[in-house]
C-alpha cells in the first residue's frame, strides 16, 4: 500500500476521513487500477518485449561472450519485474532496496557497462512500444531510477 495512504488510514483510525483525505484516497484508487493494468501488460508481454531486445543485443555485440549477454538479459529481466512491483506498490524505495541488495557494484565488477547501457535503451524502446501513453509514464521513472543506480553510478573510468 502506498505509504501516504497507509499513514492517512492510521491517522483516521478513530474518525471519518475528511473530504480532502477522501479525494487523495480516490486518486490512489484510480491510480492503482491503472498501475495494475500496466503490471499485467508487462507480465503478459514479457517474452514479446525481451525477445527482440535479445536479438538486437546479440546483433549489437557480435563478438561479445554469449554468457555476458545472457547475464545482462537476466539482470534486466529481474529489474523489469522489480520495477513492475515497485510501480504496483507505488513505492520506489522497494526498487532501490532490491537493487542495493544484489546489483550495486555487479555491473562494474563484470565490466559490462556498455552492454547494460545498450540493453537498457533497447528495453525501454520495447516497453514503450507495448504500453500506451497512459501506462508508460507509470513505469518509466522506475527504469530511469534503476539505470541511474546501476549505470550512472558505475560509469567507466
Amino acid at each position: 500500500m502506498h505509504p501516504e495512504i497507509a499513514r492517512l488510514l492510521d491517522q483516521a483510525e478513530q474518525r471519518y476521513l475528511q473530504t480532502n483525505e477522501l479525494e487523495l484516497f480516490r486518486r490512489y484508487a484510480v491510480s492503482l487500477a491503472r498501475r495494475m493494468e500496466t503490471y499485467e501488460i508487462l507480465r503478459d508481454k514479457e517474452e514479446q518485449i525481451f525477445q527482440p531486445v535479445a536479438d538486437r543485443l546479440v546483433a549489437a555485440f557480435p563478438d561479445e561472450r554469449q554468457d555476458l549477454l545472457e547475464r545482462a538479459l537476466k539482470h534486466w529481466l529481474l529489474i523489469s519485474r522489480y520495477c513492475g512491483t515497485a510501480m504496483l506498490l507505488s513505492d520506489p524505495d522497494f526498487l532501490a532496496l532490491r537493487l542495493n541488495d544484489w546489483m550495486t557494484g555487479f555491473v562494474q565488477t563484470h565490466q559490462t557497462q556498455s552492454i547494460e547501457r545498450t540493453l537498457y535503451d533497447l528495453l525501454l524502446q520495447g516497453i514503450k512500444a507495448e504500453l500506451s501513453d497512459k501506462h508508460f509514464p507509470l513505469i518509466q521513472p522506475l527504469f530511469e531510477k534503476a539505470k541511474a543506480m546501476l549505470l550512472e553510478e558505475t560509469k567507466p573510468q
